[in-house]
């Protein structure tokens, strides 16, 4: 029997054995059957699992909250970016949480932290330990939604680490204003800790240049660096903030302390302007049931414990290396704030077999937020409630337990102890966390020209944070009595930092608040470009369209920072419209989408309802109160001379700077002879464009239709016609859904008829990227407005590359607002900056992506036939076991002890010269024609990183059903694999959910293609040979 062409080749059927296939019938497995197959495929924790994970010495990031670039795009792009948004209310320091996420889900990733940074100087290390569910989180209008309320500490957290990764450093804004009294006055800040390090960053951006921050330890960040686990915030990202404020100028004294024996608060304000507490609350809370307890004997306060365990395990903060404290097995925990989980969690990498937190009263009044207590809860520490300490056993000079009463809560509230209700935990260990204070006498001594309250704290006026009995002495953080949480010392500092520069420079303490913002080089980047002599202080404009309805829009979008803007179209008054309605509705090519982020619009809105008065008189208006800024009059009329000259120099006598001929509506218009009607015939844009060149001096630009088969031809007209350049493109004609009872939207009348439309939004970015860089081609140096799906600076420089030095956008401002010109204004200086960095690897903002899984760094463990360990079920207990050993044999402090492949900011290329816009324009055009004159001879194929890939097979079942059955899909450990049949479609890694998880390389063997009828290695010809 001949060989079925149409059938699949043995060897390929064994290929395709797991593609999915339709099913006649229903499954039937039995469950016990079920019950072991489920532990292969397993990735979360197993709910039977009762012993805690084996964590000795593992201090790898275990937050809930981390992401990786993928999924800071994926949770940044569901934020609805709201209106008066509640999260930023919520947050402490008052970040613009909308903004910095806009920022993130356009790949603004300076932007973003820029917006972070601005507002919290420590914005890294609070996305990291931020209790945001308590905060920022619990503020966000998606908790009403099923899916629940936006990851925005992990946003954060993700943002500055790009930054950071960036290496560039803060610098002074030359823009802010100088200082009344001037900036020399000499100012003291006691403790390094986040409360000093925001003070002194907000007075050195103020202009203040003698700040100096003096730390008792030989470590800065106080409780950040001492107290906060590696695991919760590593050292690096510490000293990377107080190396931004060190940008600045200030400088930092460590081993001086607040005493007196070396500095007294009497002493400071001998010979300085202004003085900042903010040294914390340094002593244990004193129990009686411990006095006499020893670190030997088994005990330590929660203020040994913890600064022992960073010590240990931060690798620069102490230069002597010391070891972690060694726990072994059961240990006792006392408390049930944030301190006493991280004492909890810590201890298991100590080498504790078992942790118990006890605390006095129920879950419902556990201090600590619950991302600690989760993390504790995930570990497997167990959880006491209900328990009051009576007394600690020792035997033979070691603690062997913990005695304890039951407490309980009266009809009246009040907590009492029962104790006829007893019991007696064995224990190893006890770490006590029950809070801390001002207890040191010296400490208390060297503070006495401030006054106590009743609580043994330096009384303070809680708005300004200034002493309330010593007018130069201002307090924050832990000491101040307040703050709770990092971010709030942080907010003291920031505060204390307004009003101390309030006091020093003699201003009344209601002033209009005007802190700095963030700086650094990237901020000075100029984007200002010449087009047909106009400057433009930026590249980006309103087109004309709804966000330009009216002029008083137009005013507004000016004041966010937009360069130019084009009117609304206008004609003359007897061409005046009527719209009908509903006439813009959502897309459909982000499928189900709702709410902002729609990759399309539909509108079929005429022209402008105004009159050409208004326009005329508006346009008079801004160009008086803006004359920095570029306003374009949009203008139609129908193939009529007199017509177009009428209109054309009425719009010039009222200063537009420019004209835009929109020949391109695609709806409504053309059925009068105006608009798509013209702009499709080159013979009548050739034509109106002679017109309206002899009519008018200022430099006009003609709207090109891409509803048309060579847009091309229509350019080249207008170029002929005497204009000065091209708008590309328009929207493109569509009707956008059919409902199932077959009503189109949108349904306009009782009829509910429809019309063709003009599509808008990212969905046209390709169609609009064509049309620019073929007329780019066709007519070098013809100046082209870019239009068509621009919603980020990312997308605008592709546009620039492509020959537009300006752009305009549309879609962009209704999927959100005029603000988001801030973030493409941040995101275009960033991208022309770090071209001029030259970092290896980047792509625009993007880093190299490190082999991670969840955004956490992994290392590549092989089995013992050399094969990947995947991340699932046995597997990963496998991978587990070999990490564990690893770390035993290693010390922590190590070079070679963790393997953290995540990229750095070290490597550049040697540039130096930032390039304008005018030096980037048109870069991408020589490597965009023919396809002949692509090269088929450097062939690639597809490799794929196992240690990144989740197993979910999309690449193998889109080249199997789609492509050239080229990956093969392992059973048994669900890992792809690239056969030799490759072709290099690129395919696979179009449908991989995993950024930079499939690369494509060059191919090192044979080009082997299947004609069909057999096999055989083709010798290949140049394309431009054959595609004649």
């Amino acid at each position: 029997m001949a060989k079925l062409l149409s059938k699949e080749l043995p060897d390929i059927e064994n290929l395709l054995k797991l593609n999915p296939t339709v099913k006649p019938y229903t499954n039937l497995v039995p469950s016990a059957q079920t019950k072991k197959i489920k532990q292969h495929w397993k990735r979360n924790a197993d709910r039977k699992c009762t012993t805690c994970p084996t964590l000795n010495k593992n201090f790898d990031d275990i937050k809930h909250t981390t992401l990786s670039e993928r999924g800071a795009l994926r949770e940044a792009a569901r934020c609805l970016k709201c209106a008066d948004a509640p999260c930023q209310k919520s947050c402490p320091t008052q970040i613009d949480v909308k903004s910095f996420i806009t920022s993130i889900a356009n790949k603004n990733y300076y932007g973003a932290a820029k917006a972070i940074l601005s507002d919290n100087p420590l914005g890294l290390t609070c996305g990291m330990v931020c209790p945001t569910s308590d905060l920022c989180v619990g503020g966000c209008n998606l908790h009403a939604t099923e899916e629940g309320a936006i990851n925005i500490g992990g946003l954060q957290h993700f943002a500055v680490d790009i930054f950071m990764k960036m290496g560039i450093p803060q610098t002074l804004d030359p823009n802010t204003k100088p200082l009344p009294k001037g900036g020399d006055h000499k100012i003291a800040l006691i403790g390094g800790g986040p409360a000093s390090i925001s003070c002194a960053c907000f007075l050195a951006r103020l202009g203040y240049k003698d700040i100096t921050v003096y730390e008792k330890e030989k470590y800065l960040g106080g409780l950040s660096s001492s107290e906060i686990p590696q695991y919760r915030l590593p050292y690096e990202v510490v000293q990377y903030e107080v190396d931004l404020v060190k940008n600045l100028g200030v400088k930092f004294e460590t081993g001086r302390m607040l005493s007196t024996n070396d500095i007294t608060l009497n002493n400071l304000l001998e010979d300085h302007a202004a003085v900042f507490l903010g040294i914390g609350l340094p002593e244990p809370k004193s129990v009686p049931i411990f006095k006499g307890l020893t670190q030997e004997m088994g005990f330590y306060t929660s203020k040994d414990f913890l600064p022992l365990v960073s010590r240990g395990s931060k690798k620069g903060m102490c230069a002597c290396k010391p070891p972690l404290p060694e726990l072994y097995g059961s240990v006792v925990v006392l408390g049930a704030g944030d301190t006493a989980f991280d004492c909890a969690t810590s201890a298991l990498r100590c080498g504790a077999r078992r942790v118990y937190v006890v605390f006095r009263k129920g879950f419902s009044n556990i201090r600590a937020v619950p991302e600690e207590v989760d993390l504790a809860k995930d570990e497997k520490c167990e959880f006491v409630p209900f328990m009051s300490p009576q007394e600690v056993i020792v035997k033979d000079g070691k603690i062997i337990g913990l005695k304890m009463c039951r407490t309980e809560q009266l009809e009246d509230g009040e907590w009492i102890e029962d104790h006829d209700q007893i019991m007696q935990l064995k224990a190893n260990f006890i770490i006590s966390a029950f809070g801390s204070g001002l207890y040191d006498n010296d400490v208390i001594q060297a503070m006495s020209d401030v006054k106590f309250n009743r609580w043994g704290l330096p009384e303070v006026e809680d708005s300004s944070m200034q002493s309330v009995s010593e007018p130069r002495v201002f307090i924050g953080g832990d000491l101040a009595g307040v703050a709770e949480t990092t971010v709030e010392s942080v907010n003291d500092g920031k505060m204390a930092a307004w009003y101390m520069h309030c006091y020093l420079q003699g201003l009344p303490f209601d002033s209009p608040v005007e802190l700095p913002k963030f700086h650094c080089p990237i901020d000075d980047v100029d984007l200002s470009v010449e087009v047909c002599g106009i400057k433009f202080e930026n590249p980006f404009g309103l087109a004309s369209a709804p966000p330009t309805t009216s002029s008083a829009m137009i005013r507004r979008a000016f004041q966010q920072g937009w360069g130019f803007a084009v009117t609304k179209t206008f004609g003359l008054n007897k061409d005046i419209v009527t719209n009908v309605s509903p006439r813009i509705v959502r897309g459909v090519t982000s499928g189900e989408n709702y709410g902002p982020g729609q990759g399309s619009f539909l509108n079929i809105e005429l022209i402008s309802e105004k009159c050409e008065a208004y326009w005329c008189q508006s346009i008079k208006e801004l160009k008086k109160d803006f004359p920095n800024k570029v306003v374009i009059a949009s203008i139609m009329c129908s193939y009529n001379e007199d017509d177009w000259t009428e209109l054309a120099r009425k719009a010039e006598a009222a200063g537009s700077d420019a004209l835009e001929l929109n020949l391109s509506c695609p709806h409504g218009m053309g059925e009068s002879g105006m608009g798509l009607a013209c702009g499709q015939d080159p013979v009548l844009v050739k034509g109106i464009s002679q017109w309206v060149r002899k009519a008018i001096k200022i430099p006009f630009f003609v709207k090109l239709t891409p509803n048309i088969t060579d847009i091309v031809s229509i350019a080249v007209a207008a170029y002929e016609g005497g204009a000065n350049g091209v708008s590309a493109i328009n929207t493109v004609s569509g009707l956008m859904s059919v409902k199932a009872d077959a009503t189109p939207w949108p349904a306009v009348g009782k009829q509910k008829r429809t019309t063709y439309g003009g599509v808008s939004g990212n969905a046209t970015r390709p169609i609009g990227l064509r049309a620019v860089s073929a007329v780019g081609n066709k007519l070098p140096g013809f100046p082209i407005l870019g239009i068509g799906g621009i919603d980020s600076a990312d997308s605008a420089l592709q546009f620039i590359l492509c020959g537009a030095p300006v752009v305009q956008i549309c879609s962009a401002v209704q999927n959100q607002d005029f603000t988001v010109v801030e973030d493409y204004i941040t995101g275009l200086k960033a991208l022309l900056y770090l071209r001029s960095r030259g970092l290896d690897g980047w792509t625009g903002q993007s880093p190299p992506t490190f082999k991670h899984q969840k955004g956490k760094p992994v290392q590549t463990i092989r089995d013992e036939n050399g094969k990947v360990l995947t991340h699932f079920g046995i597997y990963n207990k496998k991978r587990e076991q070999i990490l564990h050993q690893n770390r035993l044999k290693l010390g922590l402090l190590d070079d070679d002890c963790v393997v953290d492949n995540r990229s750095t900011n070290g490597s550049t290329n040697g540039l130096s010269a930032v390039p304008r816009i005018s030096d980037v324009l048109g870069q991408a055009l020589p490597k965009v024609g023919a396809y002949k004159h692509l090269d088929n001879k450097l062939q690639v194929v597809a490799l794929i990183d196992d240690d990144m890939c989740i197993n979910c097979g999309k690449c193998y079942m889109a080249c199997a059903d789609s492509g050239y059955q080229a990956i093969e899909f392992d059973s048994d450990t669900h890992l792809p694999h690239v056969t030799d049949d490759c072709t290099g479609c690129t395919l696979c890694l179009s449908v991989c959910p995993i950024i930079d998880c499939i690369s494509m390389v060059p191919k090192k063997i044979p080009h082997v293609i299947k004609r069909g009828l057999g096999y055989e290695i083709h010798p290949i010809s140049p394309l431009d040979g054959i595609c004649q």
